[in-house]
């Protein structure tokens, strides 16, 4: 006659099952880590994320006011108290804009590198914007590297022509002429409402006439 098995054995066979007992703590493991983030998201990270948001209203509305150095030290203070906040990518993105305004543009790319939005628009803004502080600074081999960037980011018949002009005039700069032939020619070919109002075709030629 077979009799249950007992309480004592059924531990027994428990601490000598290895995979058992891994697989248990592995599963107690993912719960706990399940239920942190679950608190931290909830106590934690929503109420940190809509203050920054809140913060960066306000730097907004300064800007919005022409009082903009005090709108430079808000979005400082939200860059640097909630910078991997929704709130502290913004005032990132604000901030290089506003010192590139200023003609501060290392302070510029230095904010705009942290830049990462969920938003392509903006995104594709602030790579363009990268290219135009290089490009201030002399720097035109890495301006083209943004610009086409910016261009490339998200093809549309607004932006994309814009930052291929620029990447056509600072390869120009920077004496690359057969690679300023070739983003002015993107344009003729693929954006024509942009390239009939720059009248393209002229740098289309002026970029070929200067290629040895």
């Amino acid at each position: 006659m077979n009799e249950g098995i007992t309480k004592e054995e059924l531990l027994d066979q428990f601490k000598g099952n290895k995979i058992l007992k891994y697989a248990t703590a592995a599963v107690g493991i993912i719960v706990l880590i399940i239920l942190v983030y679950v608190v931290y998201n909830r106590f934690i990270y929503e109420p940190n994320n809509e203050e920054s948001k809140a913060l960066v209203a306000r730097g907004i509305m300064l800007m919005e006011k022409d009082s903009i150095n005090l709108a430079i030290e808000e979005f400082e203070y939200v860059a640097s108290e909630y910078g991997s906040y929704d709130g502290g990518k913004l005032a990132y993105y604000s901030l290089g804009n506003l010192y590139f305004e200023q003609g501060r543009f290392e302070d510029a790319i230095e904010a705009l590198e942290k830049v990462d939005l969920e938003d392509t628009y903006l995104m594709t803004l602030a790579t363009g914007t990268l290219g135009d502080c290089y490009s201030e600074l002399g720097d035109y081999a890495k301006a083209v590297t943004f610009y086409l960037q910016a261009a490339e980011r998200v093809e549309n018949d607004l932006t994309s022509p814009q930052f291929y002009f620029k990447a056509g005039l600072n390869a120009e700069e920077a004496g690359d002429f057969a690679k300023a032939k070739e983003y002015y020619e993107i344009i003729e070919d693929k954006y024509m409402t942009f390239s009939s109002q720059k009248s393209i075709e002229k740098y289309v030629v002026r970029a070929g006439a200067k290629i040895n």
